[in-house]
């Protein structure tokens, strides 16, 4: 389907391979995920496991959004919802356990950091994660699919929110319309994140 002049279409369980895949090749030299994952040699199949886990929780909704071949992903979780069921919550750290061994635990505190620093005072769109691969960056894929995702949440008259881990994105995300809202770090002297918010239209 084209949405909004782009070849995108809502994923199904069918994608999650793929759509982890193109999320762990766009991630791996990224601040924040570099740091959570240090082992340059293990984190591409570290960070597929991970990602897996958020992409089918995210998946409870349509909103998440694939180009025909993944090559650029968008995962957004819509007002009300949550980034993973109740179940999933109770696999978090067992996996974290299991991917990053005695390191999970401050992994685990910088997850808890993005939850403090998310707004919860408001409905919004969440944009909790957006990767394209590789192999296709200079398209400008990524942003024309969040362009097209926030086209319908205007038509909702409703905010969006993301945190930027990578400061290099931050320029272009408002350039989308959305403005910085706070930063922090995810550990003490760890690479910072910025949130960033973008009012209702």
């Amino acid at each position: 389907m084209s949405l909004a002049g782009i070849d995108a279409r809502i994923a199904t369980l069918a994608d999650v391979a793929g759509i982890s895949r193109t999320l762990s090749a766009a991630l791996n030299g990224d601040p924040v995920w570099s740091w959570a994952f240090p082992d340059p040699r293990r984190r591409p199949a570290q960070l597929e496991a991970w990602w897996r886990l958020y992409i089918d929780g995210a998946l409870r909704y349509p909103w998440v959004w694939t180009t025909p071949a993944h090559e650029a992903a968008a995962v957004w979780i819509p007002p009300g919802g949550t980034e993973l069921s109740a179940a999933q919550e109770s696999l978090v750290e067992p996996l974290l356990a299991d991917l990053v061994g005695t390191r999970s635990e401050v992994v685990m505190s910088a997850l808890e950091r993005f939850e403090a620093a998310h707004p919860r005072d408001q409905p919004h769109y969440y944009l909790s994660l957006l990767g394209t691969h590789p192999d296709q960056r200079g398209r400008g894929l990524g942003m024309d699919l969040v362009a097209a995702n926030l086209a319908r949440i205007d038509e909702e008259h409703m905010p969006a929110y993301l945190e930027s881990s990578n400061p290099a994105n931050n320029s272009r995300y408002q350039r989308a319309g959305f403005a910085p809202y706070g930063q922090f770090s995810v550990s003490d002297g760890g690479p910072v994140v910025t949130t960033m918010w973008r009012v209702a239209r």
